[in-house]
């Protein structure tokens, strides 16, 4: 039939016109037999084919989805049971109190009073220690100076003992020095208020460890990470003792915010993890000590209502090392630290913003009291 439609046709267009009608004649004899009664059984069976395969192919895709969220899963759980250390257990509310108004005092006191406390104002450093070492005095502790020269200039830590005579040991520390150019109301007045409080709490009780608390020279820059920092000091000075069960350093216990989003972290996987309000305490520590953090965070939770979390973190990330507990760990020593989590909450961080109204004294107390509550338990 192309052929002759094709004869019809001038003679240049004869070639190319006999190809193309061809392949339409071909084609339509291809749909007409494709059509035809015994082919659609086949064309169904094709279709089927087609469908069985397409879902076969999306089963296993769905099977493989499912593996890989379920191992997620399982590896995120592993992980915040390793370093989170999560407990049902829970503490009867503390009977203990720490005054509001007290700790206020101490932290106005350091942050406006007895400004500036960085390395180049010894003398005002030197006013400082004596407030600590009388509050010492005042709570029933044994007190000393553990003077040491940094730079051709004396600088000193304040000890103040409790239980001396008891076999095991428990040191709780805190720095007193502020960066340069701030008051250091959050970094680290609250510590030390923190510190002062406890003094009052444990000299009224006995407790089944001897406690010795120390306020810490020179934890800021310049010096922050050399063997010049206080604590570096006193952790040299206490290298050889084999009573010292752990050290749990107080290192910004004053800011929150209940805000959603004020909380951050150092990396996105604790976002998962961990709350994104600062409204809690955390209790930081090394990937290798995870026993005495679990009995401190343990000890804290439930003795007041402010929620306790942990982490036991290697090095590395940073924050975790950001404070004295670090020169305890170089000796050998379990050592924490207890935070507000500094920068990652705060924005005043090392800034002139760190004032002592921006602090909550309420929640502060809490801390204190859970801090007492853990140490009683050990």
């Amino acid at each position: 039939m192309a052929k002759q439609i094709a004869e019809q046709l001038p003679p240049r267009a004869s070639s190319d016109t006999t190809e193309l009608l061809t392949a339409v004649v071909l084609m339509g004899a291809s749909l007409a037999v494709w059509s035809s009664p015994c082919c659609v059984t086949q064309r169904e069976v094709v279709l089927n084919t087609l469908r069985m395969h397409k879902r076969h192919t999306m089963n296993k895709i769905y099977k493989a989805i499912a593996r890989i969220t379920l191992a997620t899963a399982v590896i995120l759980c592993a992980v915040w049971f390793y370093i989170a250390q999560p407990t049902m257990q829970k503490n009867h509310t503390s009977s203990a109190r720490v005054d509001e108004a007290r700790l206020r005092t101490h932290v106005k006191t350091l942050a406006e009073s007895l400004l500036p406390r960085n390395y180049t104002e010894p003398d005002n450093l030197n006013k400082c220690a004596e407030y600590i070492f009388q509050n010492f005095v005042r709570a029933g502790a044994l007190v000393e100076r553990q003077e040491f020269t940094v730079e051709q200039k004396k600088y000193v830590n304040i000890i103040g003992r409790f239980g001396k005579e008891k076999t095991k040991q428990i040191i709780i520390g805190a720095h007193y020095d502020a960066v340069q150019g701030t008051p250091g109301a959050d970094d680290n007045a609250s510590g030390v208020a923190g510190l002062i409080e406890l003094a009052y709490l444990i000299g009224k009780t006995d407790l089944t460890r001897g406690i010795e608390l120390v306020a810490y020279s020179l934890e800021e820059p310049p010096f922050f990470g050399t063997d010049m920092m206080g604590s570096a000091f006193h952790a040299a000075s206490i290298e050889r003792s084999r009573q010292i069960e752990g050290v749990i350093v107080l290192e910004m216990i004053g800011y929150y915010d209940d805000r959603w989003g004020s909380q951050s972290y150092p990396i996105a996987l604790l976002n998962i993890l961990y709350p994104n309000r600062g409204n809690f305490i955390a209790v930081v520590g090394r990937t290798d000590q995870t026993e005495f953090t679990k009995r401190i965070k343990t000890g804290m939770k439930g003795a007041t209502d402010i929620p306790v979390y942990s982490i036991n973190a290697p090095e590395f990330i940073p924050g975790v090392d950001f404070s004295d507990h670090r020169n305890y760990w170089a000796r050998g020593f379990n050592a924490l630290m207890i935070t507000d989590t500094a920068f990652y909450r705060n924005n005043a961080y090392h800034k002139a913003g760190d004032t002592a109204e921006r602090l909550d004294y309420y929640r502060m107390s809490k801390v204190v009291v859970g801090v007492f509550e853990a140490v009683k338990k050990l």
